[in-house]
C-alpha cells in the first residue's frame, strides 16, 4: 500500500475545488468544479496547493496565441507551490509534508529541449495549479528554496527560471559584464536581481520614474525612462562608451527587438524571453545593423536549470517581487489585474 493510500484511509484529505479553462473564451472560460481528492499513480505526487501565480502564457492560452494549444477543460497555471499530501508507491523524490514546486515542462530534466518535450506543459496539456490539489509526475518535483514564503515561491517556475536561463545560458554573465534589461514585468525584475547577484553591471529600460526608483532599489545601476528617451538604444551606447551591453534580456518582444539589437555589444547576445503575444507591427530593415550577435530565445529551462537557480536563490537570499496576492475565489479578478493594471511584480493567487 502506498503512502498516499494510507493517508487517504486516515481521512486526512478531502475534496476540493478546481478552476478549468475553455480556451478562446477569455476570462469567461474560467469555471469551477468540485475536485475529488486525486489518487497518485506509482510515480506521481499529489500536492495540496498553497499559492499559484499568473504568467503571460496563461493569457495567451486563453486567446489562442500560445504555441501550444490548451487541452479543453484543463486546470490552468504552470507556476505554484504546495505541500505533498500523497505519493505513489514507487516515488522517492518527494516526501509527505514537504513543500514543493514543479517544473514548467513535464519531462524536461536536462540537456537540449526538443519539440516533443516542449509540447508537454502543466497548465496547458496537463492540469496545473489553480486548484485545491495538483497531481505531478515525480520527475517534475523540486523542493522550495529556504526562507521563501508561499507567494514568493510560486513565482519561480516560469518568470524566475526563464530569466535565470537568459542570464546563465550558454555562458553565465559575471563581473565586468554589462546587462541591459528591457521590460519591467516579472521576468525583467528577476533579470535585474540575478544579474546583480552574478556580479554584472545593470542598465534597465522602464516607462516611469516610479518604476525607475523601484528598479534602482532592486539593484539596477542605471535606469533609462523610455518615455523621456524614446531612442534609448543611443543612451545605452553612451553609458557603455559606445560598446553596448554584453547581454540584453528583452522581455517585451518584437516591438523592442530592433532597439535591443542596436544596444548589444559586438559578439554579445540578446536573450528574447519566451513566447510573445502578437505585436502590432513587425521590425523592418536589418535589425542586426551589421553586427555579429547571437539572438537566443530562452524557453524557460530544465529541471537541472531550476535546481541550479534555487541553489543560487537560497545562497544569496534573493526575494522575488510580488505585486499583489488575491484569494482563491477572486481568481478571475487576479487575471484582470494582471492583464489591465501593469503590475510591478508577480500576481499571486492564494489557494489556502
Amino acid at each position: 500500500m502506498s503512502a498516499g493510500q494510507e493517508r487517504n484511509m486516515n481521512g486526512q484529505n478531502e475534496n476540493g475545488i478546481a478552476y478549468h479553462l475553455e480556451p478562446l473564451r477569455g476570462f469567461d472560460g474560467l469555471t469551477t468544479r468540485v475536485q475529488e481528492f486525486p489518487q497518485a499513480g506509482p510515480h506521481q505526487v499529489v500536492v495540496r496547493v498553497r499559492a499559484a501565480s499568473i504568467e503571460r502564457r496563461d493569457l495567451m492560452l486563453m486567446d489562442g496565441t500560445y504555441p501550444v494549444q490548451a487541452r479543453p477543460g484543463v486546470v490552468p497555471l504552470v507556476s505554484g507551490v504546495g505541500e505533498v499530501v500523497a505519493v505513489g508507491a514507487d516515488v522517492d523524490r518527494a516526501r509527505i509534508g514537504e513543500r514543493v514546486l514543479s517544473t514548467y515542462f513535464v519531462d524536461w530534466i536536462d540537456g537540449q529541449q526538443t519539440k516533443a518535450l516542449s509540447s508537454q506543459q502543466y497548465g496547458a496539456t496537463h492540469d496545473g495549479w489553480l486548484a485545491t490539489y495538483v497531481v505531478l509526475e515525480e520527475d517534475s518535483v523540486l523542493p522550495v528554496p529556504a526562507r521563501l514564503t508561499d507567494a514568493e515561491a510560486s513565482t519561480l517556475t516560469c518568470a524566475g527560471l526563464v530569466a535565470w536561463a537568459g542570464l546563465t545560458k550558454p555562458v553565465p554573465v559575471g563581473a565586468g559584464d554589462t546587462v541591459l534589461t528591457v521590460g519591467t514585468g516579472p521576468v525583467g525584475l528577476f533579470a535585474v536581481q540575478y544579474a546583480k547577484m552574478l556580479g554584472a553591471r545593470v542598465i534597465s529600460i522602464t516607462s516611469s520614474q516610479e518604476k525607475g526608483e523601484r528598479l534602482r532599489k532592486l539593484g539596477a545601476d542605471e535606469v533609462i525612462d523610455r518615455t523621456e528617451v524614446p531612442d534609448w538604444e543611443h543612451a545605452v551606447l553612451d553609458l557603455t562608451g559606445g560598446d553596448g551591453a554584453q547581454l540584453v534580456v528583452d522581455a517585451v518582444g518584437p516591438l523592442t527587438l530592433p532597439k535591443s539589437l542596436a544596444s548589444v555589444a559586438y559578439n554579445g547576445q540578446v536573450s528574447l524571453i519566451g513566447a510573445m503575444r502578437a505585436p502590432g507591427g513587425q521590425p523592418a530593415g536589418d535589425p542586426l545593423g551589421g553586427k555579429y550577435a547571437a539572438l537566443r530565445r530562452a524557453a524557460v529551462g530544465s529541471r537541472t536549470d531550476f535546481e541550479a537557480m534555487n541553489r543560487a536563490i537560497a545562497e544569496h537570499r534573493l526575494r522575488p517581487v510580488v505585486d499583489r496576492v488575491f484569494p482563491f475565489e477572486e481568481a478571475v479578478a487576479a487575471f484582470r489585474h494582471f492583464d489591465e493594471r501593469d503590475p510591478f511584480g508577480k500576481v499571486v493567487i492564494a489557494i489556502s
